[in-house]
């Protein structure tokens, strides 16, 4: 099995050769450009914290499949694990706020914020929530990922995941990331709420119940997530080089 940063062809290649070009455009010097773009590189999230949040559990079962009966619950956690794997495998280190079907406290907001104090205890830089979605009616499809207004950084996190699902799961129904207003998504760090797709729709339900697909979902966040740390490290390079040459 290849490495999982080869042959990908990354949203963000564009945005970054643009930011290298243009921190240097009135230089004569040639710019340091890597041999090969900063998202394929190994490690590229060695070291980084992330809180994953599996969203409900417990009492709180969340959004129940139209067809199949399965909890949201279940199938979040189900993602947040397999989440978890494939970030421990490029490196990064995870705060699961739930390995098993359990819940904080019975009242929400109280079980919200133990999930949130969860992330500050641990120093985590980025905050995942994995979610499943529904609809009164049965044509709604497709992942879609929030953040909160006002946070421009989640609003860039929450836009290269999206990216990376619609390019890895191709479905559809092709979403934006959008603002929400979740009580998860409330501290300053990086946040977004990953719905990943509708329980109530009878062909998207089918495809979430399997291990591939959440698998391919697992992926394309780690994806994403890779994606926005790229960027950041090209942002900041930029933003080195034109403070240089001033």
């Amino acid at each position: 099995m290849k490495p999982w940063w080869k042959g990908r062809k990354y949203i963000v290649a564009a945005v970054c050769l643009c930011l290298l070009i243009g921190a240097v455009s009135s230089q004569r010097a040639k710019p340091a450009i890597p041999a090969k773009p900063v998202q394929q590189q190994e490690g590229i999230l060695q070291g980084l914290t992330i809180l994953v949040d599996a969203g409900h559990g417990g009492t709180d079962g969340g959004a129940i499949g139209k067809d199949s009966g399965v909890l949201e619950k279940e199938l979040n956690l189900k993602v947040a694990k397999a989440l978890q794997a494939v970030l421990e495998q490029s490196g990064a280190q995870v705060i699961m706020t739930r390995d098993s079907d359990m819940e904080f406290n019975r009242n929400k907001r109280t079980d919200l914020t133990a999930r949130l104090d969860l992330a500050r205890q641990g120093n985590a830089e980025l905050l995942v929530s994995i979610h499943m979605n529904e609809y009164r009616t049965r044509r709604e499809s497709g992942p879609q990922v929030f953040y909160r207004a006002g946070q421009p950084q989640s609003r860039l996190l929450a836009g290269a995941i999206q990216a990376a699902l619609i390019e890895s799961l191709k479905p559809s129904r092709q979403r934006s990331a959008m603002a929400g207003d979740y009580f998860i998504l409330s501290l300053s760090i990086p946040s977004v709420l990953v719905e990943c797709g509708f329980l109530s729709n009878g062909a998207e339900e089918k495809l979430l119940l399997t291990e591939a697909y959440q698998r391919r979902i697992a992926e394309a966040i780690r994806d994403g997530i890779a994606d926005y740390v790229s960027l950041q490290i090209v942002q900041t390079a930029a933003g080195k080089r034109s403070s240089l040459v001033r």
